[in-house]
């Protein structure tokens, strides 16, 4: 019997259902949050909660949308995404915000189901691309997206303003607005 290839796709499993996330999948949403954070060494700088997924994940506006990958009812995987606009393109786009296989289902070709799925509902709404941003030190996803075709945008950094630079930055400063 021959060895597989390092980093070679397992057999993909028959049954991969992606479908949209609901409420009640917010624990789903949660546990694939802190797993994502765990992987790349920030475990201990999420805030975010079950509720804020709840309230913010779903109802009237929903601040963003998600799609969860099954095997034969098992959750494998999570992709978080929002709708974004390029005034380059003259078009909108979706950012990815969280993509997530459960350790024991990767390999299977979940990431990019999941990637494909959000691609397409991108489409169909009018979309023409896809925005995302990969940690520094995630050795093994940046392969993954290069394979996908994504591109690294050597012309852009991205900055955030968070916590008490935030607050500042929020603050009236007497100015008319």
């Amino acid at each position: 019997m021959r060895n597989k290839p390092m980093g070679a796709k397992k057999t993909e499993p028959a049954a991969i259902l992606i479908r949209p996330a609901t409420t009640d999948d917010s624990p789903l949403l949660m546990k694939a949050i802190i797993g994502l954070a765990a992987h790349v060494g920030e475990a201990d700088g999420i805030a975010c909660t079950e509720d804020d997924i709840r309230r913010f994940g779903f109802g009237e506006k929903p601040a963003f949308e998600a799609v969860i990958a099954e095997i034969d009812g098992a959750f494998a995987g999570m992709c978080l995404f929002f709708p974004i606009f390029s005034t380059w393109y003259g078009r909108p786009g979706v950012f990815v915000q969280d993509l997530f296989v459960d350790q024991q289902f990767r390999s299977f070709g979940i990431g990019e189901r999941l990637l494909r799925h959000v691609a397409r509902l991108c489409r169909d709404r009018g979309g023409v691309y896809i925005r995302l941003a990969v940690d520094e030190d995630n050795a093994r996803a940046h392969p993954f997206y290069t394979r996908l075709g994504f591109a690294w945008t050597k012309d852009q950094r991205s900055y955030i303003a968070g916590g008490p630079t935030f607050q500042a930055l929020s603050q009236t400063t007497g100015e008319p607005e």
